[in-house]
């Protein structure tokens, strides 16, 4: 196979300090470097540079100075609009790491998946972690996949990351429900047609690409080898919420904080999705909607999410690989019944049964009559941290107010709540009736 295409790649950069390692250690571990095209949206103060990539042959800077940026998705649709029919897109962070000729991996994944007959092969996910401080031996040497995590209140999706823990016994990628920005390859192609919305500040960037995506033809997979290594701290970096604040308004030139431009994207990502009785067609959306190839519902046959319900299917939950089995329900209305409900639900705890100020987690789930588990999400030392420093709030009473919201296809029976502290072990266990 002839392996020698160009290969556009996309990074958006904020102030980030490993931009310039990631792009050597991509360049160093190509086989064919000569064939990686990099465009930079470089987003910048006046003392940082790039010298030492800035003058490359391969790479174009789009010079951004950083009170200037709209956020991360208008970045890459300004990238985009640089695409010149390279045969390949990869869109990545700017802080990444990348294994032995990773190039020739993954157009060899993408090869592959045009033979099994994908017209448009879609790899993407989030890809394994690695620490800059303790490079390369924190490198997980697992790939990952994007499991679904939860409907937030504005209304877009979270995903986690898990393991492909058979990935050695596959010989080809996994199906994919979900896109990550920080790893996507494809055909050149996708450059144009499914182009990053400028209006889009942040959240729901993911979902929504997943689903144009996958309404303009494109099916998703998870890479099952390794492929590069993503840092996801952020420690050492400054962020554009940081910068882009209420009070700095004075340096953006369209006076727009990241709170307004969060807020609007939040809205025009439920308009999207025709949430919470928005309608789609108040928008003009351009090149920035649907495909015509699938249509939303097929994505949610697909995937096991309903948007308008915000709910998800159990098949989904138990992280099985879609399609998901839609063809078993022989009608509409079958198949909206077969999405699990949703529960959100504060558990009010007292400020007395906790005393202690070394708490490394909190268990907190919800359970049927017989004790076993339908939901379960711990507070970690952050969320703990906040509870308890607003239950010391002299205005606040004497109650921890501890929010949870999950699917399940039953009603809870009961919480429970029980603390462990890394230096006493395991504190009262608290039940509440529902």
């Amino acid at each position: 196979m002839n392996f020698n295409k160009k290969i556009f790649i996309q990074i958006a950069s904020y102030r980030d300090p490993q931009l310039v390692p990631t792009i050597k250690d991509c360049i160093a571990n190509a086989k064919w470097p000569e064939n990686l095209v990099f465009c930079i949206a470089w987003q910048h103060s006046q003392d940082e540079k790039i010298d030492d990539i800035k003058d490359l042959p391969n790479v174009k800077i789009i010079d951004i100075p950083y009170m200037q940026s709209k956020g991360a998705c208008w970045a890459r649709n300004q990238i985009q609009q640089q695409y010149d029919g390279e045969e390949y897109t990869l869109q990545l962070d700017s802080h990444h790491r990348f294994v032995k000729d990773w190039d020739e991996v993954v157009i060899g994944m993408y090869k592959q998946l045009k033979n099994m007959g994908y017209n448009k092969p879609l790899l993407t996910g989030y890809i394994p972690s690695f620490d800059p401080d303790n490079d390369p031996d924190s490198r997980i040497q697992t790939p990952w996949r994007m499991d679904f995590d939860r409907f937030i209140p504005e209304g877009a999706v979270f995903f986690l990351p898990a393991s492909i823990d058979n990935w050695k016994d596959l010989s080809s990628p996994t199906p994919a429900r979900f896109y990550s920005a920080h790893f996507c390859f494809t055909g050149g192609k996708f450059c144009k047609e499914v182009q990053h919305d400028p209006e889009y500040y942040f959240h729901g960037e993911e979902i929504s690409i997943a689903v144009r995506a996958f309404t303009h033809g494109y099916d998703l997979f998870h890479p099952h080898r390794l492929v590069a290594w993503h840092e996801y701290t952020r420690k050492g970096r400054a962020k554009h919420w940081d910068d882009h604040s209420a009070s700095n308004t004075s340096k953006i030139p369209d006076k727009k904080d990241w709170g307004e431009r969060n807020h609007l994207c939040h809205r025009r990502n439920r308009i999207l999705f025709s949430m919470d009785g928005e309608k789609h067609e108040t928008i003009n959306w351009g090149v920035y909607g649907f495909g015509t190839e699938r249509t939303l519902q097929d994505y949610e046959k697909y995937s096991g999410l309903h948007f308008g319900k915000r709910a998800v299917q159990q098949e989904t939950l138990d992280k099985a690989y879609p399609p998901n089995k839609s063809s078993k329900y022989k009608t509409d209305a079958e198949w909206e019944d077969s999405f699990l409900k949703i529960f959100k639900h504060c558990i009010d705890l007292p400020i007395n049964q906790f005393k202690l100020n070394d708490y490394d987690f909190w268990c907190v789930a919800f359970e049927r009559e017989d004790n076993t588990v339908l939901y379960r999400q711990d507070a970690d030392k952050a969320e703990i941290q906040r509870l308890l420093a607003e239950a010391r709030d002299p205005s606040g009473d004497k109650y921890i107010k501890l929010w949870r919201t999950f699917n399940a296809p039953e009603q809870p029976h009961h919480w429970v709540a029980w603390s462990h502290s890394e230096s006493t072990g395991w504190g009262d266990r608290i039940v509440g009736n529902l």
